[in-house]
């Protein structure tokens, strides 16, 4: 299952967060990728950096013949489209999109040019990620950990409740 993460937290060229998510994914099926469903979009406080606007997020789980770099490339210009300039870490951003599984790919790494850790490195401490996996794909399993989205999510919880 290849899944990808949506979220958006100030307004760009394509309108509000939300309307840049809804065009978001018709970019995506634009680009040699089939989207096989969508969460719902959720409103969610900002993630490492604080002081900024409640983002939309969502999960689109889908289905291509891109290779995971290609795949990343293809976001990358899409989130581009969408008026996202890299500015800081964690920064507000018209369109931030990754690729949080690739089927049962593990890799990590950097080449030259990109950075792809797969599955994602932090998705399970991202409850803004683990919700809507949890919605559309209930049973799925992280490839190295086996849990899924559900249990992650019990061990957020967990962890914030000794914190």
């Amino acid at each position: 299952m290849i899944l990808i993460a949506l979220g958006s937290n100030v307004p760009g060229p394509w309108g509000s967060p939300a309307d840049t998510l809804e065009r978001s994914v018709d970019e995506i099926a634009n680009n040699h990728v089939s989207v096989i469903t969508r969460s719902s979009w959720i409103e969610t406080q900002p993630y490492g950096l604080s002081d900024q606007p409640a983002f939309m997020n969502g999960v689109l789980h889908v289905k291509t013949e891109l290779a995971p770099m290609e795949l990343l490339k293809t976001l990358q210009k899409i989130e581009i489209l969408a008026g996202r300039i890299r500015r800081e870490k964690w920064g507000p951003r018209t369109l931030d999109l990754d690729i949080i599984a690739y089927n049962n790919v593990v890799m990590a790494g950097c080449d030259n040019e990109l950075d792809l850790t797969l599955p994602h490195v932090d998705i399970h401490n991202r409850s803004f990620v683990l919700l809507p996996i949890k919605e559309l794909a209930p049973s799925w399993q992280h490839p190295v950990s086996g849990k899924t989205a559900a249990q992650m999510l019990d061990d957020l919880a967990k962890k914030a409740k000794n914190q």
